[in-house]
């Protein structure tokens, strides 16, 4: 009969496993105060853009990180339920940049479709494989998401650098 890798240094494990369910907490707490703070940020920055077509979005995906933040710094709560809430999260925040991307057409505009689609695939495909998915994938679904919503900003930040100022535009008319 042969040992299973899992098994092999179980008394190892069993020592350290309180250690081990510390670390899974206070990720947890860590990543949902983190939504919580980015969707206090992304809430005030809708107000900070107020004129601008997509303040209601950026209202909207703020509300659902603080709420999404806030059930997740419950540690009592099974990760497989917050797993869903994640993917949920995904796919209504990956529209919502799809539809603002879309609707406002600013220069580069298909890096911020490119980041919405992604979002969406990822909440997609966290859904499709729950409840496994939900031992893996939500680390990388965040890491993802993160650094692709970073990279749309960059580009939409250098857009921004190349429009004329005011100035030239009233003297080109």
């Amino acid at each position: 009969m042969s040992k299973s890798v899992l098994f092999h240094d179980a008394a190892n494990l069993r020592q350290h496993g309180g250690w081990l369910l510390t670390v899974g907490m206070v990720m947890v707490l860590v990543l949902g105060w983190l939504l919580v703070l980015s969707g206090f940020v992304e809430s005030i920055y809708a107000f900070r853009v107020r004129r601008w077509g997509g303040f209601f979005l950026h209202r909207m995906g703020g509300i659902l990180a603080i709420f999404i933040g806030l059930i997740v710094t419950h540690p009592v709560a099974g990760a497989l339920a917050w797993t869903l809430l994640f993917a949920s999260f995904f796919i209504v925040i990956g529209i919502c940049r799809l539809v603002m991307a879309i609707s406002l057409k600013f220069p580069h505009w298909g890096w911020a479709v490119f980041d919405s689609l992604i979002t969406v695939g990822l909440g997609i495909l966290l859904w499709a494989e729950w409840p496994w998915s939900g031992l893996w994938f939500l680390g990388l679904a965040v890491g993802v998401s993160l650094i692709l919503r970073g990279w749309s900003y960059v580009m939409f930040a250098l857009a921004i650098r190349r429009l004329p100022a005011a100035g030239q535009l009233l003297h080109a008319a």
